[in-house]
C-alpha cells in the first residue's frame, strides 16, 4: 500500500484550528493597534500580515508576493516593501536582517521594547523572545555610548534543541 503524499497527508484539526484563532487574534489586535496609533491597515496590508503569520518561517518580499499571487493579481514587490516598512513601523512585523527576511511581531512584544530573535541554523526556525533585563541591559548600552538606534532588535543565530 503506498503512502499518500504530502500534499494528502491529514490535517492535525485541532493544531489547525489554534493556528487560525491565533492569527484571528493577531490580526485583530493589529486593527486595534492601528486604530489607536490613528493608521490604517488597508486590505493590502492585512493581507501581507497574514501571510507572515500563515509562514512557518520567515519570507523574504518576493516571496511575500508569490505567496499572496494566488489570492489575486502578483503584487508588485514595490507595494510588498511599503506594506512591510508600515507593519515594522506599527510594531506588527520585524526584519531579520540576517536572513533578509520578515516575520510578524509576538503579540507579547513591545514595539518599543527590544527583542532577541534566536534563529536556527538547522531548520529555519525563529523565536522572538523579549525580556525586561535585555531591554534594561540595551538601553543601558546606549546611553553609556550616546546611541540613538533605529531598531532594537538582536539576532542570535546557532541550533535549536530539536536540531
Amino acid at each position: 500500500m503506498t503512502q499518500p503524499s504530502a500534499a494528502h497527508q491529514p490535517v492535525d484539526r485541532p493544531q489547525a484550528t489554534q493556528k487560525s484563532a491565533r492569527i484571528a487574534t493577531s490580526l485583530a489586535h493589529a486593527e486595534s493597534l492601528c486604530r489607536a496609533n490613528r493608521a490604517r491597515l488597508t486590505p493590502i496590508r492585512r493581507r501581507v500580515l497574514e501571510a507572515l503569520h500563515n509562514a512557518n518561517k520567515p519570507l523574504g518580499a518576493y516571496d511575500l508576493a508569490d505567496v499572496l499571487a494566488p489570492q489575486g493579481r502578483r503584487m508588485a514587490p514595490i507595494t510588498v516593501y511599503r506594506a512591510l516598512d508600515f507593519l515594522i513601523e506599527q510594531g506588527l512585523a520585524h526584519r531579520l536582517a540576517s536572513l533578509n527576511a520578515y516575520t510578524p511581531s509576538s503579540q507579547t512584544s513591545d514595539s518599543h521594547g527590544s527583542s532577541a530573535f534566536l534563529i536556527c541554523e538547522g531548520c529555519g526556525d525563529v523565536k522572538e523572545v523579549t525580556m525586561p533585563e535585555l531591554s534594561d541591559a540595551l538601553s543601558q548600552l546606549h546611553k553609556n555610548h550616546a546611541f540613538a538606534p533605529h531598531t532594537k532588535a538582536l539576532e542570535l543565530t546557532g541550533r535549536c534543541i530539536h536540531c
